[in-house]
């Protein structure tokens, strides 16, 4: 088998993953924030020391301003239902996930005014148009870090400047760029950060967060949810304390220990290391869908053609061929795991010119080898030349 949807979830994950979350269960297993006892107490340590490596990460200013969440979709839920009233301004751009635009287009029907800045049909987001759409009263900027159809790279400190200087905040979706790409929010001008943990972190389904930036007032952002959170109980009102007042009910901190294991492989690997892996097996995709390309007329690769604006995602299309065909003859006859279709971004399918049909998409992840890129060229080849 040969797993190249790396973009959708990362797998493998690394040994200490599963050995954190057993560790969990069997050395802590209390309730965190709940009870004064050991096991509780050995379960808060695993999310505080969790919230504390991810804020030194992502260069964020306060621990406690780490929120946990189910995945990157609750995290953007939080920032943009949380942020945004009837009459406010928000612009984003065409490459954005579905997990932005379905809460983006909810809140334009209570009076939300979403602008929509158009990327080029290689995903590039155009700042001149950017900086254009940001007026003045702009209440929030919302940035995709990386496409995952694409894998295009937004100019995410230049978007920081168009939004500083209309006096709005930045809310960047990290999905695809966390753990991939370095992040900096203070060097960077990044307001909020939504990220997943099941993805370029290395963790477990159903974890995730939304960081908060210096500039942010929790007290502008409204809880999604209300309930307990093991503090301030003698009131029947939601707590204002960080992380508190976002956090109610009982956490994941299973998930949470798996994700600081993922979280210490990729300090320890290395950011850059595993973008520069990544990124060496991405060109070689891109290469041998190129030269099938050459062979086979109607095969189309998309994205930028520098890999410096890309991460890993790579997405290509075959004339008369449906994808979900090409998907499932890999998967069936060469166990090559691919994704296809949308993958939950219609914008940014209608951006690139894919929509309805969508795209076939491969992503290798820090474990792909170059044997196993090779192999799954050499299966879309053939796949190709007998679906055609």
């Amino acid at each position: 088998m040969i797993y190249l949807d790396n973009a959708a979830t990362s797998w493998p994950k690394p040994p200490g993953v599963a050995e954190a979350m057993v560790g969990a269960l069997t050395r802590a297993g209390g309730n965190p924030g709940r009870a004064g006892h050991r096991l509780s107490l050995a379960s808060g340590h695993i999310m505080y020391d969790c919230r504390e490596a991810l804020a030194e990460f992502f260069g964020a200013p306060d621990p406690l301003g780490v929120i946990f969440t189910q995945n990157a979709t609750h995290a953007l839920n939080l920032a943009l239902h949380g942020l945004l009233r009837p009459g406010a301004r928000v612009v984003c751009t065409s490459m954005e996930h579905n997990g932005v635009m379905r809460p983006l287009r909810a809140l334009e029907r209570t009076g939300v005014e979403v602008a929509v800045v158009r990327c080029g049909a290689d995903g590039v987001l155009p700042v001149d148009a950017l900086a254009a759409a940001v007026t003045p009263g702009t209440a929030l900027v919302v940035v995709n870090h990386a496409s995952n159809v694409t894998g295009t790279i937004a100019p995410v400190a230049e978007a920081a400047e168009v939004a500083r200087r209309a006096g709005a905040l930045l809310l960047v979706d990290a999905a695809q760029s966390a753990g991939t790409l370095e992040i900096d929010m203070g060097r960077m001008g990044i307001d909020l950060l939504a990220f997943a943990g099941h993805k370029g972190l290395l963790g477990p389904s159903g974890t995730g967060g939304l960081v908060l930036g210096a500039s942010v007032d929790p007290g502008r952002l409204a809880p999604l949810m209300q309930g307990g959170t093991g503090s301030r109980s003698e009131q029947e009102v939601q707590p204002e304390d960080l992380p508190d007042k976002f956090e109610s009910g009982t956490p994941n901190f299973v998930g949470i220990a798996g994700l600081g294991a993922g979280l210490a492989y990729v300090r320890e690997r290395g950011v850059a290391a595993i973008r520069a892996h990544e990124m060496k097996l991405a060109e070689r995709l891109r290469e041998g869908l190129l030269r099938l390309a050459g062979r086979a007329p109607g095969v189309t690769v998309f994205g930028p053609a520098d890999p410096a604006l890309r991460v890993g995602a790579v997405s290509f299309t075959v004339d008369g061929l449906s994808v979900s065909d090409i998907g499932f003859a890999l998967d069936e006859e060469f166990g090559v795991l691919t994704r296809v279709g949308l993958h939950c971004a219609p914008a940014a399918h209608r951006t690139i010119g894919t929509l309805p049909g969508g795209t076939v998409r491969l992503a290798p992840g820090p474990f792909t080898t170059a044997a196993e890129v090779d192999a799954a060229v050499d299966a879309i080849a053939a796949v190709v030349g007998r679906l055609r």
